[in-house]
């Protein structure tokens, strides 16, 4: 689920790049831009997608984890989805606003856009990390939602065991 979002963030920048160069050199049609605006447009729809998610689980896990990680994964997530937003409506602007001098400026604020998008998908999957590999996120959707210090003690879920699905004793 929120995935996507941050692998659309890591390849927009590049071919945001690659379409104004070839904008910028006279090798393609404005009209090709509605690729970006369309990668774009994607990318903050599957952003919602994924922060719609977050705050659906948000409340299964506020009494759960700290308040703070949770705020600061959720503030990263917002982040995330004003700057994709912003580099949305920059594109936009490269299809409608179709004065020659601006075409430069616009899909420069683009791909600057873009790369800003992209560390706020770096920030946002780095606090969701954090949820799941410090405090343990993943571990409340295993055996009835308790969290781990109240699971089956010698469970492997409990002493940080992995394996096959069978070796853990689930069919």
């Amino acid at each position: 689920m929120v995935h996507l979002p941050l692998a659309l963030a890591f390849v927009a920048p590049f071919i945001a790049f690659v379409f104004s160069w070839a904008l910028w050199k006279g090798r393609s049609q404005s009209r090709a831009w509605i690729v970006i605006v369309a990668l774009q447009a994607l990318l903050l729809v599957s952003a919602l997608v994924a922060k719609n998610f977050g705050e659906r689980e948000e409340d299964r896990l506020k009494s759960k984890l700290p308040e703070a990680a949770l705020e600061r994964h959720d503030e990263a997530a917002n982040v995330f989805l004003g700057a994709s937003g912003f580099t949305l409506a920059a594109a936009v602007l490269v299809m409608v606003w179709r004065r020659p001098g601006a075409l430069k400026p616009l899909t420069t604020v683009t791909i600057v856009g873009s790369v800003l998008a992209a560390g706020a998908a770096v920030f946002a999957g780095y606090t969701g990390g954090e949820l799941i590999y410090v405090h343990n996120a993943a571990a409340l959707y295993v055996n009835n939602n308790k969290p781990i210090a109240e699971q089956e003690k010698g469970s492997p879920v409990s002493e940080g065991k992995r394996g096959s699905a069978s070796e853990r004793g689930n069919p």
